[in-house]
């Protein structure tokens, strides 16, 4: 016997300010769905799960929980007026004999139950609402961004918690790998419309790009035969009798039929611009450490970064990643060691509290108004990569319309907040990106982009996240923090860092008495540390056989894609470029193959 529904929305029409968000929408969600809702930022889905939830009402259509069946909902902003803690929110309407349930999904989600409420962070706020969810295990969960502010290691707890249960729920999440792992179909938000397929997340994107194929045939079939119609109705003189006057009516109809028609939102038109070649050598730490009070952030790390590296820091939320990342910027000084930047650095940065917007400026205000961007005798202007623009037209790139120039920073969504502070990072011409969790809140097309714009950037990238997918696209090296000071480099990104620390779990106490006794020996004789490969020489003799494949695999593009006997004469300036860029690959090659064969000589092996 099939079972009844746990939620129905049966033809939901809902506008705001004017303009529709949906029209005519219906929906089932099932007993036991795993639903990925996805579509563009400002598309609709926090609004559509919020009619889910009941906490937003159509103007039109109705919604239908079957009785007995219970909905909840993770809530962005909580409402935690009258709790003193965050345990005691998240236990509220609970019975006292679950209250168990609070415990164990703050300690997954790493966070502290006895947190007064007005101290606590956004991001704490958030987990703890994402805990009270957890503890109610509802029939339905509605969750919405789960996974900002959220480590990886949380993140792994949810996605475990949220593969075992028999529940039903519906994800809106930007995180590709969390999607990919828990969905079995597709809830997709698309101009007002909402389509489903029964597949997870991770067919999703063939599905969009089928559905925007047969759309864009279709228009041309349209255009064609509005084309046509319009010939005749000018150049057939029988278009002017009376029994042709239906071609005629058919002709507006047609032409009202492509008027109609919702354009697709672009993808924003960031762009990234190189500044002048920076040194080789970027930065480069020697035995740093650091420690406040007891706790240590990290100790004895030595690194060295060069021009057109890729470094990922990942690690639990409080282990210092974002530390470190200032010490080897200089912002910070270490307790020990030494921290020297190359030469000819010009950094831009993107800071995860977005502390360079100011919530109460007006992003007219926040661009115009930043010092390196602001042009002289221009209040309508704005500087973009060394050449004037305005400053709407600059916004426009960036997807945001005319009416949002002159509204608050704050009325902004998450998604919002951080491509403006992509607006003003990317005006700028820089060759270090130093990009402190730039993934959170992003919609996946805009993921897409930046990663696209990273592999085209020609200067040297830093970046912590969360996101595996994203570290896996990007990051060539990942240095984990784990903790009481530890940090270990590795080739490659978050799912190589996973498969060399597996290999190496087996030997881990053999390595920690190897470890133990090479610091008595360095602390007995100081002439001990010359022998051998030191601990940063070692970890970048096994990253360097990734960094050779990547030279050679990024060298064979390079010459195949300059062997097009028309591009010097099409497309000169992509020559050039190309032919510069083959040649200073060609030449990291042969330094890393150098360095390669001086370090395994050094090893002795």
């Amino acid at each position: 016997m099939a079972r009844a529904p746990l939620l129905q929305l049966n033809d939901i029409s809902l506008t705001f300010g004017g303009d529709p968000v949906f029209h005519d929408l219906s929906l089932v969600v099932q007993p036991g769905d795993r639903v990925a809702l996805v579509g563009r930022n400002g598309s609709g889905k926090s609004t559509l799960m919020k009619v889910m939830a009941g906490l937003v009402e159509p103007d039109h259509g109705g919604r239908v929980v079957p009785p007995g069946v219970s909905v909840g909902y993770m809530e962005q902003d909580p409402d935690m007026a009258g709790f003193a803690t965050l345990g005691d929110y998240a236990a509220s309407g609970l019975d006292p004999a679950e209250t168990y349930r609070v415990e164990m999904a703050g300690e997954g989600l790493k966070f502290d139950p006895n947190r007064p409420v007005e101290t606590a962070s956004g991001g704490e706020r958030r987990r703890a609402a994402l805990a009270k969810l957890m503890a109610e295990a509802p029939e339905l969960m509605l969750l919405d961004e789960p996974t900002n502010h959220l480590d990886i290691e949380a993140i792994a707890w949810l996605e475990n918690e949220l593969r075992e249960t028999r529940k039903g729920y519906v994800l809106i999440s930007h995180d590709r790998a969390f999607l990919r792992a828990l969905t079995r179909a597709t809830l997709w938000i698309d101009r007002g419309m909402v389509r489903r397929q029964e597949k997870g997340f991770e067919d999703f994107e063939a599905w969009r790009d089928k559905v925007w194929e047969d759309e864009d045939q279709q228009r041309h079939k349209l255009n064609r035969k509005i084309k046509s119609e319009a010939r005749w109705a000018v150049e057939g003189i029988s278009a002017r009798r009376t029994r042709n006057q239906g071609r005629l009516r058919a002709l507006k109809a047609l032409r009202a039929e492509r008027s109609s028609q919702i354009k697709r939102q672009g993808a924003a038109a960031m762009e990234l611009s190189a500044g002048p070649k920076s040194g080789r050598k970027v930065v480069e730490a020697k035995e740093i450490s650091k420690a406040y009070g007891e706790k240590i952030i990290v100790q004895d790390f030595s690194i060295k970064i060069q021009r057109g590296d890729r470094v990922a820091f990942v690690g639990p939320n409080g282990v210092g990643k974002t530390t470190v990342l200032k010490m080897l910027l200089g912002q910070e000084i270490p307790d020990q060691g030494s921290v020297s930047l190359g030469t000819n650095l010009l950094p831009a940065v993107f800071d995860q509290a977005r502390a360079q917007l100011d919530p109460e400026m007006s992003l007219w205000d926040s661009l115009t108004g930043d010092p390196d961007m602001r042009v002289s005798g221009k209040a309508d202007q704005v500087l973009v990569r060394g050449q004037p623009k305005h400053v709407v037209g600059y916004l426009k790139e960036f997807l945001f319309d005319e009416r949002q120039a002159r509204a608050a920073v704050k009325s902004l969504s998450g998604g919002e907040k951080a491509r403006l502070l992509l607006a003003k990072l990317m005006a700028k011409e820089s060759n270090l990106l130093v990009l402190d969790e730039p993934t959170n809140d992003l919609d996946i097309e805009t993921l897409d982009l930046l990663q696209e714009l990273l592999d085209d950037y020609d200067g040297t990238v830093m970046l912590v996240s969360h996101d595996r997918d994203f570290l896996d696209r990007v990051a060539t090296t990942t240095i984990a923090m784990e903790g009481n000071g530890r940090a270990t480099v590795y080739a490659g990104g978050w799912s190589d860092y996973q498969a060399q620390k597996a290999e190496a779990t087996p030997d881990k106490n053999e390595e920690k008495t190897k470890s133990s006794a090479s610091k008595v020996k360095t602390k007995a004789d100081p002439e001990a540390k010359a022998e051998g490969l030191s601990f940063t020489e070692k970890h970048r003799l096994e990253a360097l056989p990734a960094i050779l494949e990547r030279l050679g695999a990024e060298i064979a593009k390079l010459e195949e894609f300059l062997m097009d006997p028309e591009l010097f004469s099409k497309q000169p300036v992509k020559f050039q470029k190309a032919t510069e860029a083959l040649v200073e690959r060609q030449q990291a090659l042969a330094a890393a193959e150098e360095e390669w064969l001086l370090l395994e000589e050094k090893s002795g092996d």
